[in-house]
């Protein structure tokens, strides 16, 4: 039996990860998501004032630790990333204009997910040593279903997909669409830049990611979205129409406005998958940042990571949908031509000149910057949850920003293929585990409610003795 060729076990392996993200992940992501907005009765609803105020009272207060607002933005870098420009306009010429609609469905659905898997990172987290905290699936597999073993499977995948693979096919991206828009630049050029600018933060450690990522992801985004606020001051008289086209092709009630793909069933599931694998909510990454905050609370940073997912899909995806729905002469529903990154920067450029063609670039560039930093942080925590200190943090920064420069000068296909399966893995443990241990989020609900109930401005949790827990939680964490 003659052996595969690379190209032919990329294409089986990738033919795998479509069959089993889009019939069993997307679905299993949907139903616990819808699953857990019912348990919470709806939390991303009732609570999303508490969302907002909690993001701007959140700075300050982490007594040397990293404070709630840092957790939130290293979040939101690993999440926005080149997927918002790219992953969007796939799902777009794909399944139409109505794929937008059903990424935010799932957004609004997958808040409850995320707050649900960020409280249990809070709730199950571990002290570590500068006054940190370390939390996140592994932990809470450990202290939460008492499975030590299980946690360091998790931890070792986590390490390898999101602190290598990943890396490698996000500056892979970046690197493919920098040449394709200004030849002159190599891919091995975009590689040391890279590196100068990654290996400093990494090196420094936990605490100076989150230092570089709350001015950087949340200025990142806020760029993104008021260049769409322009654009779309200046095609406000088409707003209704492409209103009218995403609802119709969400609901398939035009067939000129279904993509590539054609029909209704394209827009929901290209919707539903790119809005799912942008924001995050269920893969068990974002809360590897989420318990690493020092808070009075678990709930107030579940509320703020949930926050996330709204700016990741609600407004940056928006963003992007806009820019290329808006730029008629760029994109035709239902005809091939420009696809991914590419077609969002020529949308940008039909609006506002070819002067723009150079901030996009620069704007994906920092895209990834900080989804490599955002990839770094997750990695970090799993590291010191299988025992490794300082030199092994040093160590994975160093094997990180490696990473980062193969990337941009190798072809990855497997890659890319491999890299999608292990993060559908790491999802299906993290959802069956959230599920498991919902009980516990409910309970740091109900106690966050009677206490705001009862007046309490901030309220303050208690682990140990709670009623309303069905447990204790670590020592030398949520005690008084």
């Amino acid at each position: 039996m003659p052996a595969l060729s690379a190209h032919d076990l990329a294409t089986r392996l990738s033919t795998f990860s479509d069959t089993f993200y889009t019939y069993v992940l997307a679905v299993l992501l949907v139903a616990v998501g819808l699953y857990l907005t019912a348990r919470t009765r709806a939390v991303q609803v009732r609570h999303f004032g508490a969302m907002v105020r909690t993001i701007t009272s959140s700075r300050s207060g982490a007594e040397g630790g990293i404070s709630s607002f840092q957790a939130f933005a290293v979040g939101l870098a690993a999440r926005v990333g080149i997927g918002n420009v790219a992953g969007v306009a796939i799902a777009i010429v794909a399944g139409g204009p109505g794929a937008l609609f059903w990424m935010w469905v799932v957004a609004l659905i997958g808040m409850a997910t995320s707050f649900t898997e960020s409280t249990l990172a809070q709730v199950f987290k571990e002290r570590g040593r500068d006054l940190t905290f370390h939390g996140g699936p592994a932990f809470y597999i450990k202290n939460g279903l008492g499975s030590r073993a299980w946690g360091a499977v998790f931890a070792a995948i986590c390490i390898v997909s999101v602190g290598i693979t990943v890396v490698m096919v996000q500056t892979n991206a970046l690197a493919g669409v920098v040449h394709a828009t200004v030849e002159t630049v190599s891919p091995w050029m975009v590689g040391v830049a890279l590196v100068l600018l990654v290996l400093p933060v990494v090196l420094g450690g936990l605490k100076g990611v989150a230092r570089v990522t709350e001015v950087v992801a949340p200025l990142m985004a806020l760029v993104y979205v008021l260049v769409t606020l322009v654009v779309m001051a200046m095609n406000v008289t088409e707003l209704p129409t492409v209103l009218a086209q995403i609802i119709k092709g969400a609901l398939g009630l035009d067939s000129a406005l279904f993509g590539i793909a054609g029909g209704l069933v394209a827009a929901v599931l290209n919707g539903v998958r790119r809005g799912l694998f942008s924001n995050e909510a269920g893969l068990g990454t974002v809360p590897n940042a989420a318990g690493t905050a020092t808070v009075a609370h678990p709930v107030q940073q579940g509320l703020i990571q949930a926050f996330g997912v709204f700016v990741d899909t609600i407004l940056v995806c928006s963003a992007t949908g806009f820019l290329i729905l808006l730029a008629t002469d760029t994109y035709q529903p239902g005809e091939e031509g420009l696809v991914g990154a590419v077609l969002t920067q020529q949308a940008v450029v039909e609006h506002l000149g070819a002067w723009a063609l150079w901030p996009m670039v620069v704007l994906i560039f920092v895209l990834v910057f900080s989804t490599v930093l955002g990839c770094y942080s997750y990695s970090q925590v799993n590291v010191n949850f299988l025992g490794g200190e300082r030199r092994a943090e040093q160590a994975l920064g160093l094997m990180l920003t490696a990473a980062a420069f193969a990337g941009t000068v190798l072809d990855l296909p497997v890659v890319w293929a491999l890299t999608d399966i292990a993060l559908g893995f790491l999802g299906l443990m993290n959802l069956i585990v959230v599920v498991l241990l919902s009980r516990w989020v409910l309970g740091a609900l109900k106690d966050w409610e009677a206490q705001r109930a009862a007046g309490t401005e901030l309220p303050v949790f208690h682990g140990h003795g709670n009623p309303l827990l069905p447990g204790d939680t670590v020592d030398g964490v949520w005690e008084d």
